[in-house]
């Protein structure tokens, strides 16, 4: 049986080109890129190459990227660097209630320590509220933290319009842009961020590897102390076989992103055609337009989503029912719940993503296979037509 792999968002294999860039700096140019000698100096060298190829895939500079261990530290070090170098400034930060855990965690463990936190609203797309966004505005805000795209639904937020709301009060914005980099287009300079991280798993490079873009000229707090490592930012020896992946998975990237999101994108709306076609009373969840080219969130009414996930992985489909980290929670998504989806209806969501190796064919797999899945279950569902959900859908 062909495993099929429709989970790309939670995590990508590694691109074979990346693989073999890396080696060479596990057991030959294993130098530490802090020491003088030849060896180490062109460890040192390929550190500082990865980090234009991966300021070149988002127009900066390549002094402005600094290596990290993946999206949760730079997402950490972002709003907490800028809170605790800002906090005579001001004490308010501002984010959305459906961003990844690695910023909510953060903002909610900066409100033990006296910062305030305001959660904005998004819609039934999830899209965030602009209008919210400026009237929580207050002389005391010295962050907005906004994602680029959703995780779960793939909706991609007006970070451009937020950016321009941001600099207009002097206010530092940082956008968690793990699941857009390498999949659309991002313009950092023109685009008006002033932070910006990234992780190497979700675009084809190596798994404990990302990096923040932090704006010249704007100072943080580091989260690590230590050494000089990374303009004295991030203390730490430097994970030279990680850094080179991320950057040749960052060129790759470069090359390849605008032809396959196209592709992506034409799979995508393949996959969704043809299970709305066959499965009755499903929901599209997220912006049906503005949304990331590979990504399908769906709602299956009177279906449990980990059931399905279950039936799915016996024909071998790998698919997920939210974002890979609340995916061991019984509880619904934080996601669906903020964009006004009931529990009962949010339990039952199923998330496609798709990736480099995705084939028609194995589109035409999953719409073979889903609805004889969803007719069986529903047969034993102990929810009925008699829920919220006709309410919710009218």
């Amino acid at each position: 049986m062909k495993k099929i792999y429709m989970d790309y968002a939670a995590t990508t294999p590694t691109h074979p080109e990346v693989v073999k860039e890396m080696l060479p700096f596990f057991n030959e140019v294993y130098g530490n890129p802090s020491s003088i000698y030849q060896l180490a100096q062109r460890a040192k060298g390929a550190v500082e190459e990865a980090r234009e190829k991966v300021a070149r895939l988002i127009n900066a500079e390549a002094e402005e990227i600094i290596f990290t261990s993946g999206g949760t530290e730079a997402d950490n070090m972002a709003i907490k660097g800028i809170a605790f170098a800002n906090k005579k400034r001001g004490n308010q930060i501002i984010t959305s209630k459906i961003e990844h855990h690695a910023v909510l965690n953060t903002c909610k463990w900066l409100e033990k320590k006296g910062f305030k936190v305001t959660y904005i609203s998004v819609d039934k797309y999830g899209m965030i509220d602009l209008d919210e966004l400026k009237k929580s505005l207050t002389d005391k805000t010295i962050l907005i933290s906004i994602m680029h795209a959703n995780n779960e639904v793939g909706t991609i937020e007006p970070i451009s319009e937020i950016a321009r709301i941001a600099k207009e009060k002097g206010i530092y914005f940082h956008t968690d842009a793990v699941q857009t980099v390498g999949k659309i287009t991002i313009n950092v300079k023109e685009s008006g961020i002033d932070l910006f991280s990234l992780s190497g798993h979700k675009l084809y490079g190596p798994k404990g590897v990302g990096a923040l873009y932090i704006r010249k000229g704007i100072k943080i707090s580091p989260l690590l102390h230590g050494g000089h490592h990374e303009k004295n930012k991030r203390a730490g020896t430097e994970n030279v076989p990680g850094i080179v992946g991320l950057g040749k998975a960052c060129e790759i990237a470069v090359k390849e992103m605008a032809t396959e999101g196209k592709r992506l994108k034409a799979l995508r709306d393949r996959l969704y055609k043809g299970l709305s076609e066959q499965i009755d009373e499903i929901i599209l969840n997220g912006h049906p337009v503005n949304r990331l080219p590979g990504n399908l969130n769906i709602c299956v009414q009177y279906v449990e989503g980990e059931s399905m996930l279950l039936n799915l992985d016996l024909e071998g489909i790998c698919a997920s029912s939210g974002s890979a980290c609340t995916s061991g929670s019984l509880e619904p998504s934080h996601v669906l719940l903020a964009m006004g989806i009931p529990p009962e209806i949010a339990h039952g969501s199923l998330r496609f993503s798709l990736g480099r190796d995705t084939t028609k064919e194995d589109i035409d797999r999953i719409i073979e296979v889903l609805p004889p899945i969803v007719e069986k279950l529903r047969a034993m569902s102990p929810f009925g037509k008699n829920s919220k959900s006709k309410e919710y859908r009218e």
